[in-house]
């Protein structure tokens, strides 16, 4: 089954959201030529951004505190942001201490007094991003049973609506109606809503505050009758048992850590839900799923390196516990998938770093019954799989490009299925069906609106059933994908992927930003995204580096960019500002660079790093102040991320690894900082939000040039709005800050045609 990396998962904010990856043919010799120093000293000179602006910042009082660890001593004296109760303010942020709120209150002033000239440019970059969302889509319809199911959006909605017809179709029934419900709330997310498979009633998850403490509630389809429980402090996913009386669910604990599977039978409190498993060990979070053939549910226990699957039949009674596939084994992965008599099971057990799969039966699913199904081929990453009844569907990345490769259960009658372009990101959409010799796929790249096809496995025919549409128009000949390798500082080769307007100069007169993540075997692939299209049109650069600390080349190179080799992440991506600066894409000093999360602590780590090659900063719910959060096992991720950044509290060679690239303790009093923009969400949990607050307050009293401002989100968290549109609102403020360092603020209206 398609299974995701649970620490993944938990980590990453909506990359998509904010990135865009874009693979293609190599630069131009003209092109990859740097440019000669007699050249770049007739470029124009820019006014530095922020010259005129005087406005008193906000000052953080200092109160050190002294912190030892393996006899290091380093002092905070910015700890007192982190409110005592910070637990308690996930849940109730009303709660948090005045003086923390009086902070950040002045923090978001001081950035509105920052950026007050902007107003306008981003009331207009919302308005251009909102012109190319066609606002009333709609899904492609699922069928299950006797109906089929999809999300659609109403003209001026900023939530989904979940709906359904008959199967041949007739008249729509409204599941649930996101709009509707939201209320008056100032948050509102929702993360699931799930039919029963009698199909009469639906499950739903709610979260009303943006800590991801998700309220799971029932209502009946024919009639809108609520059931009066409500389970409470869940991820928001519903399994449905086949009888339709009862779900599985997972339980986070006091500190946001899914810790826990329960049952609940519809009509009993569900303080009395039955415990059906519950993980121990802090480091692994866990995940319940059902199979696609319905028959098994999953309880998947894991983190970054480890995991461990228990099973039971999805129509098991009340009371019966589950049985565990294998146990868990340091540095070994493992996900499930059932057909027939066998579990087939992705892993990369005995050496296989991009992973196979394996079959066992489940009779006796134990490490000594797996045989190989698909060998390991080195170089061949298997992303996962979806097991249908006659058929194995898989996908998997070569070269760093996605493909999708179907077999029967003998492994015979293979086939992938082609793509006409270079560069491309393709997503196996695993549907509810298990019995079907149909399977649907969405198709983009840099250029190419989405498409979702359904492909009959059988005649081998491909049918497209959707082409994204964007309302104000795009034509893709205007523009350009480019793919090059860059050299890393120890001759590793770093895939650097570019798109702009073709006739956007390659000279170094035009801005360049960059982006990256590079954390958690993340890979930003090379998907469509309406969003970055009004900083392309107006001339900009837009540049992804895959970076090690993700999976763009493979497993390899995650594991290249973690624990001891965190340094290659950072390294990597100031060689790829530098390189890109030497081909003519944007200029040293003027390149402004773009992360969210851990992307946050890349751009936190390269600008301490090279400050002169970059113009300005945006740090996205930054994950910066790594010391102190890694070596706190309160906080709900520090656990399992130990395996990911390394454990300070126990290992002095971990701590000595960390603390030389945490922004937080590295900045730099001898340089000339960027401007840098940070934001926050108060109710992170993720990226708590004293992170952003302390990093901020500290450039100001240690670092030279700036300015640096923040802006906190006071009622959201991690992935900020929930909202369709609010998201693109708060799009446009990180969009606005960089024309403003690139001197196009002003020049606003000046936007390239893409008609």
């Amino acid at each position: 089954m398609i299974q995701p990396n649970r620490l993944l998962t938990t980590l990453l904010i909506a990359a998509s959201c904010v990135a865009l990856a874009a693979c293609g043919d190599r630069a131009t010799d003209t092109e990859e030529d740097a440019m000669d120093s007699a050249t770049a000293s007739t470029l124009p000179s820019r006014k530095a951004p922020f010259a005129d602006f005087d406005a008193k910042a906000p000052v953080a009082e200092k109160r050190p505190v002294e912190l030892t660890q393996h006899d290091k001593t380093r002092v905070d004296n910015f700890a007192w942001m982190r409110d005592d109760n910070w637990q308690t303010v996930l849940r109730e942020p009303e709660t948090l201490k005045p003086e923390i709120l009086q902070h950040l209150e002045a923090e978001n002033g001081y950035y509105e007094a920052a950026t007050d000239e902007l107003a306008g440019l981003r009331d207009q970059l919302f308005e251009e991003m909102r012109a190319r969302i066609k606002e009333d889509d709609s899904s492609v319809p699922q069928v299950d049973g006797e109906y089929a199911y999809y999300v659609r959006y109403r003209e001026g909605g900023n939530y989904p609506i979940f709906a359904r017809t008959p199967r041949d179709g007739g008249d729509e029934t409204i599941l649930f109606d996101g709009d509707s419900e939201a209320g008056d709330n100032e948050f509102f997310s929702i993360e699931e809503v799930a039919h029963s498979p009698d199909h009469t009633l639906i499950a739903y998850g709610v979260d009303t505050l943006g800590s991801e403490y998700y309220d799971i509630r029932v209502r009946n389809i024919d009639t809108g009758e609520e059931f009066a429980e409500t389970v409470g402090s869940t991820d928001g996913e519903a399994v449905w048992a086949p009888d339709s009386k009862s779900f599985f669910y997972t339980q986070r604990d006091e500190n946001q850590r899914p810790k826990r599977v329960r049952r609940h039978v519809l009509g009993t409190d569900s303080a009395d839900d039955e415990l059906i498993y519950e993980e121990q060990d802090d480091t692994f979070f866990l995940g319940v799923g059902l199979s696609q053939s319905g028959e098994y549910v999953f309880i998947s226990s894991g983190k970054s390196t480890s995991s461990e699957v228990h099973f039971l039949k999805a129509d098991a009674p009340v009371g019966t516990a589950p049985t565990i596939i294998a146990p868990r084994a340091e540095d070994e992965l493992y996900y499930a998938g059932h057909n027939g008599e066998h579990f087939y099971i992705q892993t990369n057990a005995g050496g296989a770093i991009d992973f196979k799969i394996v079959r066992a039966p489940i009779k006796s699913p134990g490490r000594h019954n797996w045989e190989d199904w698909l060998p390991h081929e080195l170089g061949t990453y298997v992303l996962g799989f979806v097991p249908l009844e006659d058929w194995m569907v898989r996908i998997e990345r070569a070269n760093a490009l996605p493909r999708i490769v179907v077999t029967d259960y003998n492994g015979d009658n293979g086939f992938e299925i082609d793509f006409p372009e270079a560069a491309y990101d393709l997503g196996l959409r695993s549907g509810y069906e298990y019995a079907t010799d149909t399977i649907r796929f969405v198709y983009e790249s840099p250029s190419t609106p989405e498409q979702t096809f359904d492909y009959d496995l059988k005649t081998r025919e491909r049918t497209l059933r959707k082409t994204q549409e964007v309302p104000s128009g795009h034509n893709p000949s205007l523009y350009v994908v480019e793919r090059f390798d860059i050299e890393a500082d120890d001759g590793a080769q770093v895939p650097v992927t570019v798109l702009r307007l073709k006739d956007t100069p390659v000279d170094g007169t035009s801005p360049l930003l960059l982006y990256g993540y590079g954390s958690y075997g993340a890979t930003i692939d090379a998907g469509f995204s309406t969003s970055i299209l009004s900083l392309v049109d107006r001339g900009v650069v837009y540049a992804t580096a895959h970076i090690r600390g993700g999976a763009a080349k493979g497993r390899q190179w995650y594991l290249d960019g973690k624990l001891g080799k965190k340094m290659n992440t950072f390294t990597d991506f100031t060689a790829a500002a530098e390189a890109l600066q030497a081909r003519g894409y944007g200029r040293e000093g003027e390149t402004v660079i773009y992360g969210g999360s851990a992307g946050g602590l890349l751009v936190g780590a390269a600008v301490n790093l090279r400050p002169d090659l970059f113009g300005g900063v945006i740090a996205a719910v930054p994950f910066v102040d790594v010391i102190n959060t890694i070596s706190d096992a309160e906080l709900p991720l520090t656990p399992p991320e130990w395996v990911e950044w390394g454990d300070p509290i126990n290992s002095a060679e971990a701590y000595d690894d960390i603390a030389a690239y945490s922004p937080y303790d590295n900045i730099r009093s001898d340089v000339e900082y960027p401007p840098i923009m940070a934001t926050g969400g108060l109710t992170d949990y993720r990226v708590t939000y004293w992170e952003p607050a302390k990093w901020v307050a500290r450039l100001r009293d240690e670092a030279q040039g700036g300015p640096f401002i923040m802006k906190m989100n006071m009622g959201a968290g991690h992935s900020g709005s929930a909202a369709r549109f609010e998201r693109l609102k708060e799009r446009a403020h990180n969009y606005a800050f960089a024309l403003k360092i690139f001197g196009m603020a002003e020049s606003a209206q000046d936007v390239a045609s893409s008609d």
